[in-house]
């Protein structure tokens, strides 16, 4: 049990922020969360998105504090991936080996929602307010206009620092001796296009499908929206053939869209106007640690673990920090050095696993995904996991339908990747691959691993 009320400031009033917020209010705590934009509420929020996917992990946080279902309502099922082959073909993957869904949530939308939920929880929010630094031994936040002061100094019990991959306050804690940094640019940029509604407010194509055009080093995707529209955006590379430097004219965009996206003409009908007004933005992976220091300050989502978003875990990720926060809290509610300690234990291994398991997923969205063995391979696994659920769980609902850490999925992941590259070398695995046979093969396999380890 608290035994006094503590006064805490949260940097970033983005979706981590603000969920901490909620269940530090929840806890008793007067919380104050400062954002350095605008309320988000009071601008158009657009240009460079990247539609969250809601998974298990995500809901399991939002849950716990009773606000899951006020978000279900803004929240689309894609129980599918839908691959846009380029001669125009499309096929279906299913997600789940139960028919689990993730869920398409506008980014915007939901960082308003959860803003208004917030201040109805108690939360109280200064925006436009810039922090520039943090005295990590005060927990005193230094605010002003620009970074050379004048400065406002307002001291408080704890900071978090939810401030995203640029945080000043882990900014700040680079400053120290013996913390670690370092972060990695892919050379893959990406920018939001937009498929409008039909005149009616309906979809122009499935809603309830993750939308995929593989093309190898380059592709796009789209989810659907709740106002009938796709929010779609384009990865490639930032220099090179097929890149946003080289298509710098409206006639080698038409160019290049008819020749890999044909099927995207009368979907996205403001093409060149999204291409030229919205900005060209990076992917970074962001390693860090400690994440904490003293009882004084924490780094929780993006500050401490910025992911590229290929597993769509990057929010889920921020969330699963705030529960595992949360049970620590409750744990040991006046040792909040220990809390910070045991925080950062247990969720730096996840993050690490979870950034690792991201940046290879951009292979499997943009090539594997239309490659005829991976697509065998997936279903072999899904159906030797209906033979023997409690043998075998695939990578990808491991991650994304379970509460299971990220940790051991990439370690069981990569197990399962060496047994099935055995599997698919199987002589007529391609056409005799449901059988007594291959489920003895990956049985044996299995009984012959536990016995070696």
């Amino acid at each position: 049990m608290l035994t006094e009320k503590k006064d805490i400031a949260i940097a970033g009033a983005g979706l981590v922020g603000t969920l901490l917020g909620i269940y530090l209010k929840k806890k008793n705590y007067n919380v104050t969360v400062f954002d350095r934009s605008e309320d988000i509420r009071k601008i158009k929020f657009s240009g460079r998105s990247i539609n969250l996917a809601m998974s298990t992990r995500g809901w399991n946080a939002l849950d716990k504090v009773g606000i899951g279902d006020e978000i279900r309502k803004i929240a689309i099922a894609m129980d599918k991936r839908a691959i846009h082959l380029k001669d125009g073909s499309l096929s279906f993957q299913p997600y789940g080996i139960n028919g689990e869904a993730i869920y398409s949530i506008s980014r915007g939308g939901l960082n308003r929602m959860m803003i208004d939920l917030a201040e109805k929880a108690g939360v109280h929010f200064e925006f436009n307010q810039k922090i520039w630094d943090v005295n990590l031994e005060t927990a005193t936040l230094y605010i002003g206009e620009n970074e050379h002061g004048p400065f406002e100094e307002q001291q408080f019990d704890q900071v978090y620092g939810a401030d995203g991959a640029f945080s000043r306050i882990r900014h700040r804690m680079q400053r120290q001796n013996r913390f670690n940094y370092s972060q990695y640019f892919l050379n893959i940029g990406y920018k939001e296009l937009t498929i409008p509604a039909n005149a009616d407010g309906s979809h122009k194509i499935d809603p309830n499908s993750f939308h995929i055009w593989p093309r190898g080093e380059f592709m796009l995707i789209a989810l659907s929206n709740d106002d009938g529209s796709f929010t779609c955006t384009l990865f490639m590379p930032f220099e090179g053939v097929n890149s946003f430097e080289e298509i710098n004219t409206e006639d080698k965009l038409t160019a290049f869209f008819n020749e890999y996206f044909s099927d995207t003409k009368d979907l996205i009908i403001d093409l060149k106007k999204d291409y030229f007004t919205n900005p060209t933005s990076s992917l970074v992976t962001m390693h860090c640690y400690p994440w904490t220091y003293k009882d004084k300050v924490a780094l929780i989502g993006d500050s401490a673990h910025a992911i590229v978003p290929f597993y769509g875990q990057g929010m889920n990720a921020g969330f699963e920090d705030i529960t595992a926060l949360s049970e620590l809290l409750d744990e040991f509610p006046n040792d909040i050095q220990t809390v910070f300690e045991k925080y950062q234990e247990k969720r730096k291994p996840n993050a690490d696993a979870i950034a690792e398991l991201s940046y290879r997923n951009f292979i499997e969205m943009s090539t594997k995904t239309a490659d005829a063995d991976f697509l065998l391979q997936k279903k072999i696994e899904a159906w030797f996991t209906k033979l023997h659920p409690e043998k075998w769980l695939p990578l990808y609902d491991r991650v994304t339908f379970s509460l299971n850490p990220y940790e051991d999925a990439l370690a069981i992941g990569d197990f399962q990747k060496n047994v099935m590259d055995q599997v698919m070398k199987l002589p007529n695995i391609h056409s005799d691959w449901q059988t007594k046979e291959v489920e003895n093969f990956i049985l044996g396999l299995l009984d012959t691993t536990k016995a070696d380890s």
